[in-house]
């Protein structure tokens, strides 16, 4: 049985009274989140993946992806391991968040990464700005974007509808999430290290709702907001 949620900060509990009930109205005015259970009121479709950032220990320098990356911290007791998760969430209709969990064992570090994801959550355009498709549908992204984090810069280009997505297998979770369906991208820098890929894709989609456009443009490209399921 789950605990009744008791709302710690002042936006928790105009959202618990029923006083807030949209998360664009959270969005737009820009106000911080520092309850996940806010996101679980408003968004209550939301899902989550967790990004496959590390790697265990194989024969010949080898082993399989795994979700969480070691870390140590050099201490006069000696060296203190932990681990590090990230984690995506999104409603698969224009809404996404990305999260970092630090923990000495793996299930907390989850945790808090995906705790993270939800008040992280922002709201991103999507549309249809590929000359080779124009069927003005939210399947794409309406411009070219870039994203960077450290030596890794993404940038990412509309596709036509049915091409799907050219993106890692862990790009894929994301845009998955994020509700968009085709999408063309070129990669640069280390991409292997797979904390800087995440962070760069998220930086590139935040920049989806950011970036300014001619007068006309989101009617051309078909562009829409995040939608609640």
């Amino acid at each position: 049985m789950e605990e009744e949620w008791i709302p710690k900060t002042k936006l928790g509990k105009l959202v618990k009274e029923g006083k807030i009930t949209s998360i664009d109205e959270i969005l737009d005015h820009g106000w911080k989140i520092k309850e996940s259970e806010i996101i679980d009121k408003l968004l209550p479709n939301l899902k989550t993946e967790i990004i496959l950032i590390g790697q265990a220990k194989g024969k010949f320098g080898g082993g399989k992806r795994i979700i969480r990356k070691q870390v140590q911290k050099k201490t006069a007791e000696g060296n203190k391991p932990s681990f590090i998760v990230i984690a995506i969430a999104g409603n698969e209709n224009g809404y996404i968040g990305m999260g970092v969990g630090k923990a000495r064992e793996t299930v907390p570090a989850r945790e808090k990464a995906i705790k993270n994801a939800k008040m992280n959550i922002i709201k991103i355009k999507r549309g249809c700005g590929s000359w080779e498709c124009a069927c003005g549908e939210p399947h794409s992204i309406p411009f070219k974007i870039t994203g960077r984090s450290g030596s890794v810069r993404l940038v990412f280009k509309p596709a036509p509808k049915g091409l799907g997505l050219v993106v890692s297998n862990e790009g894929k979770k994301i845009f998955k999430l994020a509700g968009i369906k085709d999408i063309w991208s070129r990669s640069f820098g280390s991409t292997d290290t797979r904390v800087n890929y995440v962070k760069a894709c998220f930086d590139a989609l935040k920049k989806l709702s950011t970036t300014k456009t001619m007068p006309g443009f989101n009617k051309f490209s078909g562009s829409i907001e995040g939608e609640i399921n």
